[in-house]
């Protein structure tokens, strides 16, 4: 499934565009979580990076 809207890193506001933020022009990122999957074989590098830079 394809994600349609998209969030601005700068202003924060949601837009359908997908190149850049229609109000401010910076970059956009998609909003929503990645799938979870019990079989995820990235997670022990996921949670390796973000206690690192939590600590």
């Amino acid at each position: 499934m394809r994600w349609l809207m998209r969030k601005c890193v700068n202003c924060k506001k949601y837009t359908l565009n997908q190149d850049k933020c229609p109000y401010c022009g910076g970059p956009l990122k998609v909003p929503h979580p990645p799938k979870y999957s019990p079989s995820d074989k990235y997670v022990e590098y996921r949670y390796k990076l973000k206690y690192e830079i939590k600590g």
